[in-house]
């Protein structure tokens, strides 16, 4: 799994968080199937933002890129 394909897959999510003040910065693309990724802006102390991690990014990316075990923030 390469990196570009995961900031595709992050580029179609990217604007619904915009539009919201936030936003999803890829961290790092590990051999094991782990994406880190940090949000910032609105997104980083938003109580939602477990939320919108789970049922937001990690479900695109896992739709976009099957072999993504799981997203963990950093």
């Amino acid at each position: 799994m390469d990196k570009e394909r995961v900031q595709e897959a992050l580029n179609k999510i990217r604007p619904a968080l915009q539009a919201d003040g936030g936003d999803v910065e890829l961290v790092e693309v590990c051999d094991d199937g782990v994406v880190k990724v940090q949000l910032v802006g609105a997104c980083r102390g938003c109580p939602m933002s477990q939320l919108t991690l789970a049922n937001g990014v990690e479900r695109v990316l896992k739709e976009e890129i099957p072999e993504i075990v799981r997203v963990e923030p950093v």
